[in-house]
């Protein structure tokens, strides 16, 4: 990191309370248009602060428990948005969790992941991870994906791209199930399987004092809530902007997880220019785990509480995008070694997607 490990600058302190003074501001008074473009600017400074700490916390703990702290952090707050929005808008919009999900895992695994080879491969040439941790990332992903999102198609039960009770309370479990093993096999018994010595210039640089971590531990948290809450305030201009595209209501989705993922992809991205594209994958990869493992079983239990219906299915042109996400990202992965080439792929993978969504 380019401060001392036991120091903090001034302006990862003070630009998460800047971005909490225009938060609350902005819900005092809506509808100003100057408080709208200083709300995107603070915006962007509490993902910079988020990123800051995210990093002093991973060095504090090591791999690949550092990868978790900023991947599990984001979800749950973005959890908590889809869940507040489901239970203010009503069935309207019981498509929203599967569409934020949906648009996630592009984002990760096409936009992240696609940034992270291209940037690590113009400047290294050739970079190398552990294709062993990868694949098993990949293996779970999979089969979340699947059993969540294209599944409730194929059901004769419920109708339309919904699954039953009985069902839904499967998929939650497994969703549950098989994200706890992943961490289980990240974190304990196949640890080494996600580990790879970098090269990057801090690498050997001594972690940060307890007293440090956990002050950016804090803060993180602070900025992420900030980022969500921010994210939120701006929706409603994203939604006009979007309607004045003419874009579909999915296409909102997008803009939001894409606010909400800023924090993630920074911190991947930094990681893949200094020559640590494990970091940048277990970060990834890890983040998609955790908004499906997580975000499908709570969105679940409260839909199943407060009676509302939940579409899951996705329509068949998102499946074959799905789907060739999945087949490119194994190609990929299996490996071991990534180039540009395979970024370059991922993010043409990414731009149909995008076009699709706000021109279909």
């Amino acid at each position: 990191m380019a401060t001392s490990p036991n120091d903090l600058p001034s302006w990862t302190l003070w630009m998460p309370a800047a971005s909490w003074i225009t938060l609350i501001a902005g819900l005092m008074l809506p509808g100003h248009g100057w408080l709208t473009a200083i709300s995107a600017i603070t915006l962007v400074g509490a993902v910079l602060a988020a990123v800051h700490h995210a990093e002093v916390v991973a060095h504090k703990v090591g791999e690949p428990y550092g990868t978790l702290v900023l991947a599990i952090a984001v979800t749950v707050i973005e959890v908590a948005l889809i869940v507040s929005v489901l239970v203010s808008a009503g069935p309207e919009k019981s498509a929203l969790a599967r569409d934020t999900v949906f648009a996630a895992v592009m984002l990760v695994c096409n936009g992240i992941v696609g940034i992270c080879l291209l940037v690590g491969g113009l400047r290294h040439h050739e970079q190398d991870f552990r294709a062993s941790g990868a694949t098993a990332a990949l293996a779970v992903l999979g089969a979340l994906m699947v059993i969540t999102l294209v599944l409730p198609n194929y059901t004769e039960a419920a109708p339309g791209p919904q699954f039953t009770p009985r069902q839904l309370a499967f998929s939650a479990s497994a969703s549950l199930v098989l994200y706890g093993c992943f961490v289980f096999a990240q974190t304990v018994r196949h640890r080494d399987y996600f580990l790879m010595e970098g090269s990057g210039e801090d690498v050997h640089a001594p972690p940060p004092s307890t007293k440090i971590a956990l002050t950016s531990s804090g803060m993180l948290l602070v900025c992420l809530v900030a980022v969500v809450g921010l994210a939120k305030l701006l929706s409603p201009s994203v939604e006009a902007a979007v309607a004045s595209m003419g874009a579909p209501d999915a296409a909102v989705g997008i803009v939001i997880a894409a606010l909400v993922l800023l924090p993630e992809c920074m911190a991947a991205v930094r990681a893949a220019n200094a020559n640590r594209l494990q970091t940048s994958l277990n970060l990834a990869l890890g983040s998609a785990l955790a908004c499906i493992g997580l975000t499908i079983p709570a969105v679940a239990v409260v839909t199943t509480v407060i009676g509302q219906p939940l579409t899951l299915g996705l329509d068949p042109r998102d499946t074959v995008l799905l789907l060739l996400t999945l087949l490119t990202s194994t190609l990929t992965l299996s490996l071991g070694k990534a180039t540009f080439l395979q970024g370059m792929v991922h993010l043409a993978i990414l731009g149909a997607y995008l076009m699709l969504a706000f021109g279909p």
